[in-house]
């Protein structure tokens, strides 16, 4: 995810850092790989292929969909995970 951060387009750059590393006031996106997402609560994006324990304290989760089967297999379990927990969703399509 750094490394995709850093070539997000040729003009542009997402200021972003390590959570416990980086200043919050400065990066706008932290990254985490553990189960302690600090004091952030704002978007959560999720790349694990469960819903993390915590994600009832963001006010967005956005899940990402891969093309291969088992990851896909993955994202309808968690898609159906928020449904019957009656959170709206929405789907969007990125891959254009």
């Amino acid at each position: 995810m750094n490394r995709l951060l850093w070539t997000y387009r040729d003009r542009s750059f997402v200021p972003h850092g390590v959570l416990g590393e980086a200043d919050p006031a400065l990066n706008p996106v932290l990254l985490t790989a553990g189960d302690d997402p600090g004091g952030e609560h704002d978007v959560l994006i999720n790349l694990a292929q469960s819903v993390p324990t915590f994600f009832s304290r963001f006010a967005r989760v956005a899940e990402c969909v891969d093309d291969e089967a088992a990851a896909r297999a993955a994202s309808r379990e968690r898609f159906r995970f928020y449904r019957d927990r009656g959170y709206p969703l929405r789907t969007l399509d990125i891959s254009q």
